[in-house]
């Protein structure tokens, strides 16, 4: 950032393997500012560096980095950025590569192919046809493929989770209308996780703890406990992440300690318990006119039990949960399930609503009002429209603002 340059994983992998290339670069535009006649003396000091002056800790050095120590050495000059990377290059070259080298292969695959030009477009190439959409006020789709490859999965999902308690963070101190006279209520932003525990790690914690004050409503999806245990590493991390979420809502499952989050938290219920019992008796009196006597008890009583036994979710039927809302209300669930052959609205795949969204996210202030009209797979016309079909439509004549390229 303090160059001018847009931080991404291509610029990491290289500044990774080449850390002599970022520190001659960054004190070359630090020593510039402070003095114009510095980087000339470093140019003069450099012509004269050998391998036989070199330190041994600099050896295999560029020239560059070795004139900077010691011309550094020489002044007073201190920065925060320029120490750290000065402190990197005093490494032994061989020492720092065996250092970085479990970052290379993550990196590697990071900045191969397609995926790099998604995770670090070039934003100053006009020949570039892919559009760029305004994600303002709309439904996004990240698809991470965590079953293909979990760790480029597990590294994209952490790096959006960390910008988004980045942005959290700012709207919670200076909401959405920073540095604007008027004021707004902070809109909702709904994240839904599914498979969570594929995309865990410390970057998620804060912003299911803290991440409210700033409108963001998680909602995760799991198998298990162990599940988010096991990615963690921390079982009281495992249990923070949990007891963050009001709600709960649970179909059937097989682990106990996953049914106990549910049970748990239900209390003791009395219940009442009917008996009936009666007896016979002979007389002992032969001469009496009673040969017999019977008798008939109905006794009640109330145990305590719990309202809802772990066996109870373990046996549900597909479709059903039992939920814990509100603070602690238990409900039971009855969800109905899709079925795309009789359903003329539900789309063909995934990738139909890309194509969807593709056509209908722009960055017009209005792009919600429009009606589109999408062909299923019966081939039968529907129109999509915000409101109901007798809702007066409102126009704008304001013109469009053109497309302007993700920021």
């Amino acid at each position: 950032m303090a160059l001018g340059q847009r931080p991404d994983y291509a610029r990491i992998a290289r500044h990774v393997i080449n850390i002599d290339e970022l520190f001659i670069d960054y004190a070359r535009v630090f020593l510039t500012s402070h003095d114009r006649q510095a980087w000339d003396n470093v140019v003069r000091i450099a012509g004269g560096i050998t391998e036989k002056n070199t330190p041994r800790n600099l050896q295999g050095r560029d020239s560059y980095v070795v004139a900077l120590e010691q011309y550094l050495s020489t002044t007073r000059l201190h920065d925060t950025i320029l120490d750290g990377l000065r402190t990197a290059v005093r490494y032994d070259k061989t020492y720092f590569d065996k250092i970085v080298a479990s970052l290379l292969p993550l990196l590697g695959k990071l900045t191969t192919r397609k995926i790099s030009q998604l995770l670090a477009p070039d934003y100053g190439d006009l020949n570039d046809p892919r559009p760029v959409f305004n994600w303002q006020q709309a439904i996004i789709y990240v698809g991470l493929d965590a079953l293909s490859d979990a760790e480029i999965a597990a590294a994209v999902g952490n790096s959006m989770f960390a910008d988004l308690v980045s942005v959290a963070g700012h709207i919670y101190k200076h909401g959405v209308m920073d540095g604007l006279p008027q004021t707004e209520e902070n809109p909702a932003i709904n994240l839904h996780c599914d498979e969570f525990s594929e995309l865990m790690g410390d970057e998620f914690i804060p912003l299911i703890n803290k991440g409210g004050g700033a409108g963001v409503e998680v909602t995760a999806y799991t198998q298990t406990l162990s599940d988010i245990e096991a990615r963690i590493g921390d079982r009281a991390k495992a249990d923070q992440v949990v007891g963050n979420f009001n709600n709960r809502i649970m179909m059937r499952v097989r682990e106990s300690a996953t049914v106990e989050l549910l049970t748990k938290q239900l209390p003791q219920v009395d219940v009442l318990s009917n008996s009936i019992s009666s007896g016979v008796a002979d007389s002992a009196d032969a001469q009496g006119n009673i040969g017999f006597s019977s008798n008939t008890q109905d006794r009640m009583s109330s145990i305590q039990v719990p309202l809802l036994e772990p066996a109870s979710l373990v046996q549900l039927p597909k479709g059903q949960a039992f939920a814990l809302l509100e603070g602690g209300q238990l409900w039971k669930l009855r969800i109905p399930l899709p079925d795309a052959a009789h359903d003329p609205l539900m789309p063909e795949s995934i990738t139909h609503i890309a194509h969807y969204m593709e056509k209908q996210y722009d960055s017009t202030p209005i792009w919600w009002d429009r009606p589109e009209t999408v062909v299923t797979a019966k081939n039968d016309p529907i129109l999509w429209l915000n409101d109901s079909e007798t809702t007066e439509k409102q126009t704008d004549d304001t013109p469009d603002t053109p497309p302007a390229r993700e920021r």
